[in-house]
């Protein structure tokens, strides 16, 4: 299982939420490698690239303190690999034009973010890229919410191009046997077509009522202490209905509600539910409920933080560990790839001529 987050610094509920409680569970099912994929955070923030290595260890601190368990994952940051850059290049090599155009989220983003000019080639190869990051592991399987259905399937459709193009040299011998397919697969083509694993994120508003994100301000940050998860609940937005105290309110259009049905006990949820329809809460006793059980995530997590924030190296040296096992795979992978296209580093003999 490959999956990977950009370079965007401390992480918040959201990213949790919707990834990273996933992937610690997967640990113990899959072979995982977990990638901070910071060649991605350039196709949107090129122009400045001061605090991308600051935000990478950032965010692997974060995987770290969530639970990620680099015994038994391989924790690595995109970049250190060049394996993948060569990877990219040469599936896009072979990747139309228009599959690139026709991504959902190419047009989405061009026409929503207008303060960045978007009109690169680097932006455009993006799907390409993460391809050859998902390609790279041979990943059978990659989680990911419905909004990356369509770039899982555009990297089944290039490994699919690729394994057409150049299938493995010298595979025999098959001819006759019940081997079955995927076996035969395997033996003859370079690349799985990794399946998707949609893993659905529950709704995670943030304190405005908005999706949770660092953009809108309205997030709130793993590394969050308790005074500040506090503080920022007692801004959040409740039920609009609910304007006085004693109106009674709707937990299931509350943004608040909805941090109670993640977060909280089977207890509080039923306080809540009932408290608030009949108004015998306010929403500020609502909210310190919903903080407690943040409170209680969050501080394991932060204190599993503080030992590699006292510590860098520590950290470095579990990304620097996991950078020579990708590369290890990586490398394994990119002499199949050459093999393939008949591009091996290795001396071949020319063939003998004999006259004709």
């Amino acid at each position: 299982m490959l999956s990977g987050m950009r370079s965007t610094g401390k992480l918040h509920l959201g990213n949790y939420v919707g990834a990273l409680d996933n992937w610690v569970r997967m640990q113990d099912e899959y072979e995982c490698f977990f990638c901070v994929v910071d060649w991605h955070a350039l196709t949107t923030d090129y122009a400045n690239t001061s605090q991308v290595k600051r935000n990478s260890v950032e965010v692997a601190l974060d995987w770290l303190a969530a639970g990620l368990d680099p015994e038994k994952s391989v924790i690595f940051i995109q970049s250190h690999v060049p394996a993948h850059a060569e990877l990219h290049l040469l599936l896009s090599m072979i990747t139309p034009l228009g599959w690139l155009e026709r991504v959902p989220t190419y047009k989405e983003q061009r026409e929503n973010i207008k303060d960045k000019d978007l009109g690169t080639y680097g932006f455009l190869g993006y799907p390409v890229l993460q391809a050859a990051d998902i390609l790279m592991y041979k990943a059978d399987v990659v989680p990911v919410g419905e909004d990356q259905v369509a770039h899982i399937e555009l990297t089944r459709e290039i490994a699919r191009r690729f394994n057409g193009f150049y299938p493995r040299k010298g595979v025999g011998g098959f001819a006759g046997l019940n081997v079955p397919q995927e076996e035969l697969n395997r033996r003859f083509y370079v690349f799985p077509e990794p399946q998707v694993l949609l893993t659905r994120a529950p709704k995670l508003p943030g304190t405005d009522g908005r999706k949770m994100s660092k953009s809108y301000g309205n997030a709130i940050l793993l590394t969050d202490p308790e005074p500040v998860v506090r503080q920022k609940l007692k801004t959040m937005v409740t039920d609009p209905a609910r304007v006085r105290r004693s109106d009674p309110g709707n937990p299931d259009v509350c943004p608040v509600g909805d941090l109670h049905k993640i977060f909280s006990d089977a207890a509080t949820m039923e306080k809540v539910n009932t408290g608030c329809r009949s108004a015998g809460i306010g929403c500020i006793e609502c909210k310190s409920w919903a903080a407690d059980a943040l409170v209680q995530l969050l501080n394991p997590m932060q204190e599993r933080r503080k030992k590699f924030e006292e510590n860098p190296r520590l950290a470095w040296d579990i990304l620097e560990a996991g950078t020579q096992r990708a590369r290890k795979a990586a490398a394994e992978t990119i002499d199949d790839v050459r093999n393939a296209m008949g591009m091996s580093l290795a001396y071949e003999a020319p063939e003998a001529n004999d006259g004709k």
